[in-house]
């Protein structure tokens, strides 16, 4: 996938600003793709000379001038060209998991700290995933919104990413409960040196 479809698929939504759609990847896209504001206009400059995207000039007094962007036609079959290409694999990246991989030999409490770190931010995205979701249902339950809703899409992925976060919780959980079990075990079993001197 690219950043190009990404933004594609956010100008579904409407028509939107280029500071609107780096709210846009900020709340919700960046659960499944990344990207700076300094990449998103870049790349709306890239699709705006490609004809994918149209983009207008909105005059305003007391701020500069801002540009709404929107979907083409070309850039509507493109987007639904896209849909029917099979997706790679993804593939996990993960700095974090390389040091609980290596926190045998390293620092562990660092690790540790590292870990709850992670688990902290997962709790902030699942807050506010959820905030973002009670304002997508809008008092309706999720059987209705889904049954009514004229697009489920943006609704679907970000169930994925409140799943992949619930999931970063529950494992680092799980991982810190196993390290600090090591490590109360090791502060409690006694050194080979004082071992020795009691048999002397």
């Amino acid at each position: 996938m690219s950043l190009k479809h990404a933004v594609l698929a956010a100008l579904l939504e409407g028509e939107a600003s280029g500071y609107d759609l780096a709210k846009i990847f900020d709340v919700s896209v960046a659960n499944f793709w990344a990207a700076t504001p300094q990449q998103l206009y870049r790349e709306l400059e890239r699709l705006a000379e490609a004809g994918l995207i149209t983009a207008r000039v909105v005059e305003q007094e007391r701020r500069p001038n801002k540009r709404m962007f929107s979907l083409t036609e070309p850039g509507r079959q493109d987007l639904v060209a896209y849909t029917t290409t099979p997706p790679r694999p993804s593939a996990v990246r993960d700095e974090l998991l390389v040091q609980v991989q290596a926190c045998d030999e390293g620092d562990t409490a660092a690790v540790r700290e590292f870990v709850a770190q992670r688990m902290e931010t997962a709790r902030a995205k699942l807050a506010r995933y959820d905030r973002l979701r009670e304002w997508m249902l809008d008092g309706r339950d999720e059987d209705t919104y889904l049954g009514e809703a004229e697009r489920v899409g943006p609704y679907l992925t970000l169930m994925r990413g409140r799943f992949f976060e619930e999931e970063n919780l529950r494992w680092g959980e799980r991982a810190l409960a196993v390290l600090d079990r090591r490590a109360a075990a090791r502060d409690v079993a006694p050194r080979r040196d004082d071992a020795a001197s009691t048999l002397r």
